[in-house]
């Protein structure tokens, strides 16, 4: 940690691998440093995960699976570990944040928020546990005997996430995994491992059984091992298209379950009755959280052609006002970039941007100021044309392209014009128009004048934005089999 930050993380055994209940020494004794992208310098060192110990973890969750008490349990008594879980993370709430704004650059005046949203997540899933259809009576076709359908846990899981809000997608993958039974194995990003060992910190705090929760920090060609392990049943993968089309591939191979959410391009359409200055705000807004870095935020702007020129300045304003700069300091509104490769990426999209004929409106270049990390200014483009590159590829970063349009089917159109389909938005008055527009475009979930998400409702992609569902009851079910069950009679458990 920095000398000025605001909370000490304290892991008990940042140089070791959790697995099979015990805090395991790495077996080729690999270390994997993170850098804080605000100062530039390693701010935690943690234990690296080979081959072997992928074996180790996979046999861990394993043997937890096909012969621990874990899946045997009730699902009531499955929730109050996930309680208890949700009560050892309460109590190192401010850690968490902290780790999120030391490895990130995350703001450690919104930090909170998100913690507090997601340990919320876990409550809810728990909440689950008496009113998901873990076995249903049915009657059957011959009206003879009993039809049961029952939904078992899946078996082993790898739950495998990004860099950019790993204490919540990881949350997200194993607080469902686990309601349902599962073991899971936890493959945090090379560089924001730290949430991860709280977590498997306070699940042995929480008590669940040897192997259940591991956790194995890797780089990617250990974690592309875990993928290919025959012992794992489910992969629970958030990342790039790139990286889940391998992990798709493998899954097939040997018909593995796999949940992907993967990239976007999200398309906020303006329609000519909305509030313009709302939506300036709103999107300036949505485009500055984490800088960019948030797979469905609101990228691609389209807006009647008759409204480019008066939007195009409203926009241009409320980007120009964002503060950017220390994520520690209370008045700023934007950090860095979350690494050094990453803003290269960016700045790499906006030469491209200008090199293929879009008019740079503002941003584009590094920040006055900060000395040191990786800053980059809100950047806006106008004159860009659905072929161009950045109205086709995910930029991952704080980057709006905006499009014209002159009917609200070519708006539609413009939307659907991307290999990506995870999110969008449409700013109306009128909710007629906007559930139009929302059944109109091809995307996995969509808000009306904001950037709104409901975690207890299902979120995925169309597309290459992924396979599958996660949030609330479907992202329960995801992590279980079907399973259909005749009887002569019903059975007295």
């Amino acid at each position: 940690m920095r000398d000025d930050a605001r909370v000490e993380i304290r892991l008990k055994h940042a140089d070791k691998l959790f697995i099979n209940g015990r805090w395991t020494a790495p077996k080729k004794g690999g270390r994997i440093e993170i850098v804080s992208p605000h100062t530039e310098r390693v701010c935690a060192v943690v234990a690296e995960a080979s081959e072997e110990d992928m074996d180790a973890a996979v046999a861990a969750a394993r043997k937890a699976f096909d012969d621990g008490p874990w899946p045997r349990m009730s699902p009531a008594d499955r929730a109050a570990a996930l309680r208890r879980l949700g009560a050892e993370l309460g109590a190192r709430s401010a850690e968490l944040a902290a780790a999120w704004t030391e490895q990130v650059g995350a703001l450690a005046s919104f930090a909170p928020f998100m913690v507090g949203g997601t340990l919320h997540n876990i409550e809810h899933y728990a909440s689950l546990a008496g009113g998901f259809p873990f076995v249903e009576s049915h009657r059957a076709f011959d009206g003879q005997g009993a039809a049961l359908v029952v939904r078992e846990a899946v078996g082993v899981v790898a739950a495998i996430v990004p860099w950019n809000a790993p204490f919540a997608i990881l949350v997200n993958k194993i607080a469902p995994a686990l309601l349902a039974g599962c073991a899971v194995i936890m493959k945090p990003s090379p560089e924001t491992p730290l949430e991860a060992y709280i977590i498997a910190e306070a699940a042995e705090a929480a008590g669940f059984p040897d192997g259940v929760v591991n956790l194995v920090p890797s780089h990617r060609e250990a974690a592309d091992y875990l993928v290919r392990n025959p012992g794992v049943d489910k992969v629970s993968f958030t990342g790039s298209t790139v990286a889940g089309r391998r992990i798709a591939s493998v899954c097939g191979d040997r018909i593995a379950r796999c949940t992907l959410e993967l990239g976007g391009k999200s398309a906020a359409i303006l329609l000519d009755d909305c509030d313009e200055a709302a939506a300036a705000r709103t999107l300036a807004g949505t485009i500055s959280m984490l800088s960019g870095q948030v797979c469905a935020t609101l990228s691609r702007v389209i807006v009647p052609r008759a409204r480019q020129a008066s939007f195009t300045e409203a926009l241009k304003a409320e980007l120009e006002a964002i503060r950017v700069g220390d994520p520690y300091q209370a008045d700023t509104q934007m950090g860095p970039m979350a690494m050094k490769r990453q803003l290269d990426r960016v700045e790499g999209y906006i030469a491209r941007g200008i090199e293929e004929g879009a008019r740079l409106v503002c941003g584009g270049g590094r920040p006055a100021g900060p000395a040191r990390g990786h800053y980059l200014e809100p950047t806006l483009f106008a004159g860009v044309d659905s072929k161009m590159t950045i109205a086709q590829e995910e930029i991952f970063g704080p980057v709006i392209a905006l499009l014209t349009y002159d009917d609200e089917a070519e708006a539609v159109r413009i939307a659907n014009d991307s290999p990506f389909g995870l999110f969008g938005a449409v700013f109306t008055r009128d909710n007629d128009r906007a559930y139009r527009i929302a059944r109109g475009v091809r995307t996995g979930a969509l808000s009306q004048n904001a950037f709104r998400m409901d975690p207890f409702l299902p979120f995925g992609g169309f597309k290459q934005s992924g396979i599958g569902r996660e949030g609330g009851s479907a992202g329960l079910a995801s992590y279980t089999e079907t399973k259909t069950v005749l009887l002569d009679g019903a059975p007295s458990i």
